[in-house]
C-alpha cells in the first residue's frame, strides 16, 4: 500500500467510526416553523448537537409534516420517532392528569401556570415513564382567548356555533356553552374557518398569528382562560441507549429550552395580540357577563376533573392552592 492509499484508507476508517458514533433522532412537531415553540425546539436540537460534538443529531420536522399532531405521541412511544412535541392536554381522555392545565380559570397567569407545572411535573413524568417515555421539558402557550365570527356578549351567544376543539376540555367547554365541538388540528385551522367548518375557536394569540386568523375571523376576546403546555419527550429506549455524557447534554439543553420557552411565551403574548389588532381584528377583553359565565363553566369543570383525577389529582390541586 502506497502512502496515498494509506491516507485514503485512514480517512475512510475515520469516517466509518464517525458515522458509527453518530446517533440520529427524528423529532416531529405539530406547529409551523415560525411558531415560537418550534423555534425553541430547533434551538434545543442545535444545543444538543453542539454539546455532544455532533454525536447526537436531532432533525426537527415542523407543521405535522412527519406525523399528524395526534399521531406524534404514539410514534415516539413506538420508536418510529425518537423525540417529539405534543400539546399535553390533547391526551386528557387517556389520563385526566394530562388535561390539568386546560381546566378553565384554574391557572390564568404565567406565575400560576409555572406553579401548576411545578406541582404536577413529577406525576406527569411518572405517567410517561410507565409508557416508555422520558419527559424532557414543557413550555406554556400564551393565555387562551376566544376567536368568533360573530360578537359575543355572553356564553348564550355561543349557542349553535361550530367551535374548534383541540382537547377534551375545549370540547367540554363547547358543550357547556351550547356550541358544537369540531376537532381540527392547528395546521388546518385557517381552511376550516374559511370553509365554515368552524366559526369559533379557543386558542392563543400565537396560533391566531400563525394561522393569519384575521383573514377568516374578526373577533378575539382575551379571556385568559388557561395556559396549556407543550411537552417535549423522548422514547426511553432511545434515551437510555445514549451514553451518560449525551444524556446529560440532552437534559441540560432541555432545561435551557424550558427556561427560554417560558420567557419567550410571556414576552410575545402582548406582541401577538398587537399583531391581531394591527391586521384588523377586534381585540377586546370579555364583557363582565361573558367572564362570569366562563368562571361558572370553570368551576363546573374543576369539580368534574377532581372526580376523575383520583388521589394524585387531589394532591396536585391541594399543593397548587397552598
Amino acid at each position: 500500500m502506497n502512502r496515498l492509499q494509506g491516507i485514503v484508507a485512514a480517512l475512510a476508517a475515520g469516517l466509518a467510526t464517525t458515522a458509527a458514533a453518530q446517533t440520529k433522532w427524528d423529532m416531529p412537531t405539530p406547529y409551523a416553523a415560525t411558531n415560537f415553540h418550534t423555534e425553541n425546539v430547533v434551538q434545543f436540537a442545535a444545543d444538543v448537537d453542539k454539546a455532544t460534538g455532533g454525536k447526537l443529531k436531532i432533525t426537527v420536522h415542523p407543521n405535522a409534516s412527519l406525523f399528524k399532531a395526534n399521531e406524534i405521541k404514539r410514534a415516539v412511544q413506538g420508536g418510529q420517532a425518537q423525540v417529539g412535541e405534543i400539546l399535553l392536554s390533547g391526551y386528557a381522555n387517556e389520563d385526566p392528569i394530562f388535561g390539568l392545565d386546560s381546566v378553565p380559570f384554574l391557572a390564568t397567569s404565567y406565575a400560576d401556570a409555572r406553579k401548576l407545572w411545578g406541582t404536577s411535573r413529577k406525576v406527569v413524568e411518572e405517567r410517561f415513564a410507565k409508557q416508555g417515555m422520558v419527559v424532557l421539558y414543557a413550555v406554556a402557550w400564551p393565555p387562551q382567548g376566544i376567536y368568533s365570527s360573530k360578537p359575543l356578549a355572553s356564553v348564550a351567544d355561543m349557542k349553535g356555533l361550530k367551535m374548534r376543539s383541540y382537547n377534551p376540555y375545549t370540547s367540554r367547554i363547547a358543550e357547556l356553552a351550547g356550541a358544537q365541538p369540531v376537532t381540527i388540528q392547528a395546521a388546518e385551522l385557517a381552511q376550516a374557518f374559511a370553509t365554515g367548518a368552524v366559526n369559533a375557536n379557543i386558542t392563543s394569540g400565537a396560533t391566531g398569528y400563525d394561522t393569519k386568523a384575521w383573514e377568516v375571523v374578526k373577533n378575539y376576546y382575551d379571556t385568559q382562560a388557561w395556559l396549556p403546555k407543550n411537552v417535549v419527550f423522548a422514547n426511553k429506549k432511545a434515551f437510555d441507549a445514549l451514553d451518560k455524557a449525551a444524556q446529560d447534554a440532552v437534559r441540560k439543553a432541555a432545561a435551557d429550552a424550558e427556561a427560554r420557552g417560558w420567557k419567550t411565551s410571556e414576552e410575545k403574548t402582548s406582541w401577538y395580540l398587537g399583531e391581531l389588532k394591527k391586521n384588523g381584528m377586534n381585540v377586546a377583553p370579555p364583557s363582565a357577563q361573558l367572564k362570569a359565565d366562563f368562571q361558572k363553566i370553570g368551576a363546573t369543570m374543576t369539580e368534574e376533573w377532581l372526580k376523575v383525577a383520583g388521589p394524585d389529582g387531589k394532591a396536585i390541586i391541594e399543593a397548587f392552592k397552598k
